[in-house]
């Protein structure tokens, strides 16, 4: 029961939006440091930090993938 409800709460994107909770969590990291599109050039890098730093510290590969 516990795996699956890992698969389904963390592997498997969710219905509403089609995000995993690392794509969320990316994106709001992104939107709280203020990396926007009318805005300068920043280094995905920094976005990795901002995330693993504030709301993922679970490793920076997986960022790194959801970036990519």
């Amino acid at each position: 029961d516990y795996a699956m409800s890992v698969i389904v709460g963390r592997a498997l994107p969710e219905v509403r939006d089609g995000l995993k909770p690392v794509h969320r969590r990316v994106l709001y990291a992104m939107l709280d440091s203020g990396f926007r599109p009318d805005r300068s050039h920043a280094k995905s890098a920094r976005s990795v930090a901002e995330t693993m730093g504030n709301y993922h510290p679970h490793g920076d590969a997986s960022i790194y993938d959801t970036l990519v």
